[in-house]
């Protein structure tokens, strides 16, 4: 595999003055609080959700339905013991379907400091992260009977997907990553919980 989230050290990919609504694909990564593996296990080589795991997907599926303008594809997601992986298509009138343009370089469209509003910007991708955190946060108190108990890591990492064969490599790590759980990093086993997202370096799991 060639993509590979571990080099930048649990630093975000988000560009300045990026523009996280405009329409285009974008992969994201939500890792648990304390990389706890809550959401199942790797059981040879692939994913086996529990309870907690199942809500995680429901909630990421449910998102295309509360939100016309996002497109979300079975193959292009993945729930691993402790961390997530999805790409989130945003979508406009003139898009169909997930196929429609990665978003390019020359496409970004930067926001004056004066134009951004507190919080996520509606539509964003931060919107959609915050949404969707929030509501597996509160079903997962309500199947465990812990509120107030931390589910996710603050913070999430995001990359925009800027052509095809950049899409590609994302793919194939999404669909690898429960065969690379053992030797993956996020892995409690392995040791070590650095992340990169950066679309040009080795990919791990």
């Amino acid at each position: 595999m060639i993509y590979g989230p571990h080099r930048h050290q649990r630093r975000s990919l988000r560009l300045p003055g990026y523009d996280y609504s405009q329409a285009g694909a974008y992969f994201v990564t939500l890792c648990t609080h304390d990389r706890a593996c809550v959401f199942g296990e790797v059981v040879d080589g692939e994913m086996r959700l529990n309870e907690w795991g199942e809500i995680v997907r429901d909630e990421w599926f449910k998102t295309a339905t509360v939100r016309p303008y996002v497109v979300l594809n079975a193959d292009e997601f993945v729930i691993m013991p402790n961390h997530v992986h999805g790409i989130i298509w945003i979508v406009n009138d003139d898009m169909v379907g997930a196929t429609g343009p990665v978003a390019p370089i020359e496409a970004t469209r930067r926001v004056a400091p004066t134009e951004r509003p507190c919080g996520p910007t509606p539509a964003s991708i931060g919107a959609i992260m915050a949404q969707f955190k929030s509501a597996v946060t509160k079903r997962s108190h309500e199947l465990r009977g812990t509120p107030g108990l931390p589910v996710w890591q603050r913070n999430y990492y995001e990359h925009v997907i800027r052509n095809e064969e950049s899409l590609d490599q994302i793919r194939e790590y999404i669909r690898n990553n429960p065969v690379e759980w053992a030797s993956d990093r996020e892995n409690p086993e392995v040791g070590g919980f650095p992340i990169n997202l950066s679309p040009t370096r080795r990919m791990k799991g």
